[in-house]
């Protein structure tokens, strides 16, 4: 499909810089195609969702992966940054790296506060190979918990680049940039849709007889970068590490026999849901790396709704929903949520998006 279809215009002013507060006080636009759009909020999902209804929550953590430091090359010294995206091994990271014309294979680069790597905080790297597009194998001079400790002592929390470009991090985001339900670290980027539960939104669902379970995903910078090709079918998805426990497919599979609907909170729990499932609709424990690409005319087996933020133009997050709801109903959803005054983005507010008939 034509990238283009994909497009809409946002103005600026519509981006979040920072979440709602309390997380779920924000905006939720109840998306139904054939029905039109209701203007909601996060905490009216108890309402929104029926007695026997299984939310998924990716439950993953955000690392630190943003590293500032500088490249030696003899007595050639440049500034560079690294924000990694992957683990290969216990001292591997797959990384993008910025300027991508100062690094070689075989160069050293050491990372540290702010650049600076004549102090203590330091955390020294190889680079093993160099890729397409500034993306690089770095190996770390450490390896396992003593390099992700290395990790919380020099990386910065690696904001989107909508939110990078206007501020720095500071301490508020260790904290807004993480679920209170995270707790498998190796993510670069936050479940977003999960940003805005709140232990009080938990207690309503309880109390509503909705379910909760949990896999992981370990969002990987990839999901920030732009779709430079004009055609779909010439996209490269990033791979991304992830993991469905034998409890919680078995656990789907039973509130799908009863008649419970399977609600995905964010792209990443769905994605994770259609690698896993079988040809015969049943989700099966699964382990591995997935760049399932997600595009209109895709036949869903898993999620019955989606509740997700609002995602950039021509990005891979915004073909997902529109094959989740429709590319019509989801363009006639941005376009109120845009005149309406919705915030977007990671910061922003949500959807809860029902599933489109094949």
């Amino acid at each position: 499909m034509r990238v283009d279809l994909f497009d809409f215009n946002l103005p600026e002013e519509r981006i979040a810089l920072r979440p709602a507060s309390p997380r779920d006080s924000a905006r939720l636009l109840l998306v139904e195609p054939g029905r039109g759009v209701e203007d909601r909020l996060v905490r009216d999902l108890p309402s929104l969702l029926r007695r026997g209804d299984v939310l998924v929550f990716n439950d993953t953590k955000v690392l630190p992966a943003q590293l500032k430091g500088v490249r030696r090359r003899g007595d050639a010294v440049a500034e560079v940054e690294a924000t990694l995206h992957m683990r290969t091994a216990p001292d591997r990271w797959l990384a993008f790296m910025r300027p991508g014309k100062r690094i070689a294979a075989g160069d050293r680069v050491h990372f540290g506060h702010d650049g600076n790597s004549c102090f203590l905080g330091q955390l020294d790297a190889t680079v093993l190979e160099k890729r397409e597009a500034g993306e690089v194998l770095l190996g770390f001079d450490v390896s396992g918990p003593f390099l992700d400790e290395a990790l919380h002592g020099v990386g910065h929390i690696p904001l989107p680049p909508y939110i990078a470009s206007k501020r720095d991090d500071d301490e508020r985001d260790l904290r807004d940039y993480q679920t209170i339900y995270a707790n498998e670290e190796g993510a670069v980027a936050a479940p977003t849709a999960g940003l805005h539960f709140t232990p009080e939104l938990f207690s309503a669902l309880d109390a509503a007889g909705i379910e909760r379970r949990f896999v992981t995903l370990h969002v990987g910078a990839g999901t920030f970068l732009p779709v430079k090709a004009d055609d779909t079918s010439d996209h490269r998805m990033h791979a991304e590490i992830g993991h469905v426990p034998a409890s919680v497919a078995a656990a789907l599979n039973a509130a799908k026999e009863r008649g419970g609907r399977i609600v995905a909170v964010g792209t990443t729990s769905l994605r994770l849901l259609e690698s896993a499932v079988d040809a015969d609709g049943k989700v099966q424990p699964w382990s591995g790396s997935t760049d399932i690409f997600i595009t209109p005319g895709y036949r869903f087996r898993t999620a019955d709704m989606l509740m997700t933020n609002f995602h950039l133009p021509r990005s891979t997050l915004f073909m997902l929903v529109s094959a989740f709801s429709g590319l019509e109903t989801m363009r006639a959803a941005y376009a109120h949520a845009i005149e309406s005054g919705y915030r977007f983005y990671s910061y922003g507010d949500s959807s809860l998006l029902v599933r489109q008939d094949p």
